[in-house]
């Protein structure tokens, strides 16, 4: 086999307008983790699309232990040991985890049936030796995001995997469950096995890679073992530049409250909420997974109607209890999940961007379609989005690109308070510094900004002033200058009824 159990040269692959990748390499050695890094777009996912035979190359080469090899369906890539843990999971909901397990693949008994029991059985074995807490009969529509993951992992160790791509794992578990993860690619590793890790967690890079491989704009860059690279020089690959400034917070001029709650209740999700926020502020939400950010914004949103409480725009108390009452009182939200409650994969970028100023753009039932056309480019330069034309589907956008669509969508409706929830969620940090740059220049228009973030240097980073939210309570509220992650991690955790004001 020789040193690397994946050689890939010359790989290039087109898509109608983009030149995904152009002339890529890319080796793996057996028994080792290498971490692919590099900006959204930069050709991570799909050279492992194309390793794994979701895609086909167009131009290039692949060796697979040491034999030239020709992928061209994930049938291929299972046949040479090669599984592919996607960002957003491929399972069918309706099975149980068993079923989802020997999904094409199935078990069966002596007559040719289809053995339920027996793939129950032999599921549980994997689940034991890789101590999964998961009932194999469990349908995976039952199951949590994290859960979903293991059953994933699972597949791919149950059929013996040589090689395992994982797509961003931990985008969407808890600290807890990534350690869990983390130890399970240890012990794949000791046993073995090649892990292709790909994530924007430079933490996670570094805790667990042997070998770390940048990417820019469809082209490699670099490979160097992770114990040679620091978070600096890293950084300086992924975006060609000194990146000196990810949290480019200017000052604004913080004006008058424009927006505010008192006493916001909704069943346990949101318990007698009271906050405010002024013009030109950023009002950072921070908080633990579950602790009630999402669900006392959605709420002021009015995706969810409230049982109790006021909300007052520029001191006049307003009636939201459906999001077009919200949009009309000056409100704009990004929601947290942009692939589920944001972007309209199958439209184009002009579409997702004017959907929610339709009436705007409308006068006696018609659409001004040249004037979409302006604003939507205006936004376009604007916001800097790369993309080949207004005409191109959202789907094909990379997920910092995606994000400024979603926030020129909100910003074609004039809002003036924004709410954005984790603004910086699965993009890259050339784009995180981009996504800033913009929350700050909003914020010197005077709008006001509300951010939910569960990371811990964007809370301090780019708040003016920190609330705190545990079990569905507002516990706490912490000046910029005050601010620490200590501070707000012990207000985080304060699960007692007593309200504390730091």
């Amino acid at each position: 086999m020789g040193e690397y159990i994946v050689e890939m040269h010359g790989i290039t692959k087109r898509f109608p307008g983009v030149l995904a990748l152009n002339d890529v390499q890319f080796k793996l050695r057996p028994g080792t983790v290498h971490s692919l890094m590099g900006e959204n777009g930069a050709g991570k996912s799909t050279l492992m699309k194309i390793l794994a035979g979701v895609y086909v190359l167009d131009e290039g080469q692949i060796t697979i232990e040491g034999v030239p090899t020709s992928i061209t369906s994930p049938r291929d890539g299972l046949v040479h040991g090669i599984s592919m843990i996607h960002q957003e999971l491929a399972f069918i909901p309706e099975l149980t985890a068993a079923e989802n397990i020997f999904l094409n693949r199935e078990l069966r008994n002596k007559v040719g049936l289809v053995s339920k029991k027996h793939m129950v059985e032999e599921t549980q074995k994997v689940f034991d030796r890789w101590n999964i807490n998961i009932n194999p009969a469990s349908r995976m529509k039952d199951l949590s995001v994290a859960q979903a993951q293991m059953v994933e992992i699972a597949k791919a160790i149950a059929f013996g995997s040589k090689i395992i791509i994982m797509d961003e794992p931990t985008s969407a578990i808890t600290e807890r469950e990534v350690a869990r993860l983390h130890d399970m690619i240890r012990q794949l590793r000791a046993a073995g096995t090649a892990i292709i890790y790909i994530t924007h967690k430079m933490d996670e890079v570094f805790a667990i890679s042997d070998e770390i491989t940048v990417f820019r704009d469809g082209t490699w860059v670099a490979t160097e073992p992770a114990s040679k690279m620091d978070r600096n020089s890293l950084i300086s690959l992924m975006v060609g530049r000194e990146l000196t400034q990810l949290f480019p917070k200017s000052e604004a001029k913080i004006g008058e409250v424009i927006l505010e709650v008192e006493h916001l209740n909704r069943g346990n999700h949101v318990k007698d909420v009271s906050f405010s926020v002024r013009r030109g502020e950023i009002l950072g939400f921070a908080g633990l997974m579950g602790s009630g950010r999402t669900e006392v914004l959605e709420t002021v949103f009015g995706i969810h109607a409230a049982e109790s409480g006021t909300i007052k725009v520029n001191g006049k108390e307003v009636k939201i209890r459906e999001p077009h009452q919200a949009i009309a009182a000056g409100l704009g939200l990004l929601t947290e999940d942009r692939k589920k409650t944001g972007i309209m994969g199958v439209l184009s970028v002009r579409d997702n961007m004017s959907v929610a100023a339709l009436p705007k753009f409308t006068i006696g039932g018609f659409l001004r379609k040249r004037l979409i056309e302006k604003e939507c480019e205006d936004q376009r330069q604007s916001l800097a989005l790369k993309t080949p034309s207004l005409n191109q589907l959202i789907q094909n956008l990379s997920g910092g690109n995606q994000q400024k669509v979603l926030l020129s969508r909100w910003l074609l409706t004039d809002p003036d308070i924004l709410i954005i929830d984790e603004p910086t969620r699965g993009i890259d940090v050339g784009a995180k510094s981009e996504i800033h740059r913009l929350m700050s220049e909003l914020a010197k228009q005077g709008k006001a900004i509300i951010m939910v973030s569960s990371e811990m240097p964007e809370i301090l980073g780019m708040s003016d002033r920190v609330v705190v939210m545990c079990d569905g309570r507002l516990v706490g509220e912490i000046s910029r200058a005050d601010a620490t992650q200590e501070n707000i991690m012990e207000l985080a955790t304060r699960f007692s009824e007593e309200i504390a004001v730091a």
